[in-house]
């Protein structure tokens, strides 16, 4: 029978065997995880944002100017300050004094820097990060610091060559959150280095109404403010500078050339509502009223909905 210092010692071999078998049994399964399991590694270009693309955020811009006009769109370098702008310039017509033209709808905001940058500009949010800039005006159909709600083709202004300009032009940018972006006008893109010459649809309606707020209310009247009536109508007041006067038209966009139920309503305060209605084929009005430092209510109807704002424009 074997001695108890025998035993002893069998049984810390024992032990000892047990411990390395299961510290190589954990190696193992170690091993084997990490044979099984994908390694991550980190990449250089890690972290880095993807090219954003502004397509998407940016309105089918038009020409900013009216039915027809051809102007040169110069995306030039060598000094243009923002960089990959247009400069609208002279092609075959001059263009100082022409109507410019809100390139898509949204809100405009009027500025004034006098003799320096822009001059006389308008920037106006068509929403989602997107805006378009018109600097160097002539004239603004609103006082700077002013805002006005616009459509596509309201007019905004006339081309001058106020501000750090040294002849008549039309300074304009695009841009989504804040970055300028290669100008894309009436589905042509006007890449940096290049000139192109565009035809404006602007104001042209296609299939849409031929007349203009400018044209039924005669010369010297600019679009000051506008109320949709859904998709049968828009309802637009104008103000002439010169004679103090306004207008109000309901300009048609459906049942055109068809007679149909359609109004414009202009009130001075302190005097009686003029109206015009009737069974139109493309507007009613023009309803004119002198109102020099007077405020006005403006309205009108069509296809069943009617309007008319509060008294307002008091200057």
């Amino acid at each position: 029978m074997a001695s108890e210092t025998t035993r002893r010692r069998l049984r810390d071999r024992l032990v000892n065997m047990s411990r390395k078998s299961r510290v190589a049994v954990a190696a193992a399964a170690m091993i084997g995880a990490m044979a099984l399991t994908p390694v991550a590694f980190a990449s250089a270009d890690e972290g880095t944002p993807a090219p954003q693309d502004f397509s998407a955020a940016a309105p089918a811009y038009k020409a900013p100017f009216d039915c027809n006009k051809t102007f040169a769109a110069n995306n030039w370098t060598g000094g243009h300050r923002p960089s990959n702008t247009i400069d609208w310039q002279n092609a075959g017509e001059a263009i100082n004094g022409k109507n410019v033209r809100a390139s898509a709808a949204g809100t405009a905001t009027f500025y004034n820097l006098g003799n320096t940058s822009y001059g006389q500009y308008v920037v106006i949010n068509h929403g989602g990060g997107a805006t378009t800039l018109y600097a160097h005006l002539s004239s603004m159909v609103r006082n700077p610091g002013q805002t006005m709600s616009v459509s596509q083709g309201t007019k905004i202004g006339t081309v001058g060559s106020t501000g750090n300009s040294s002849a008549p032009h039309l300074h304009y940018e695009q841009k989504v959150n804040g970055a300028v972006v290669t100008p894309v006008v009436e589905g042509v893109t006007v890449p940096l280095g290049t000139k192109k010459n565009i035809k404006s649809s602007n104001t042209c309606g296609g299939s849409g109404n031929p007349y203009t707020p400018e044209q039924v209310c005669g010369s010297g009247f600019g679009v000051i403010n506008q109320h949709n009536l859904g998709s049968s109508a828009t309802i637009y007041v104008l103000y002439n500078s010169s004679s103090k006067s306004n207008c109000v038209v309901t300009m048609k966009k459906t049942n055109l050339g068809t007679p149909s139920a359609v109004s414009a309503t202009l009130q001075v305060q302190g005097s009686s509502k003029i109206t015009d209605s009737g069974n139109f084929s493309y507007y009613a009005g023009p309803v004119k009223a002198s109102a020099a430092a007077t405020c006005i209510k403006w309205g009108g109807s069509a296809g069943g909905t009617a309007w008319e704002s509060a008294y307002q424009h008091c200057g």
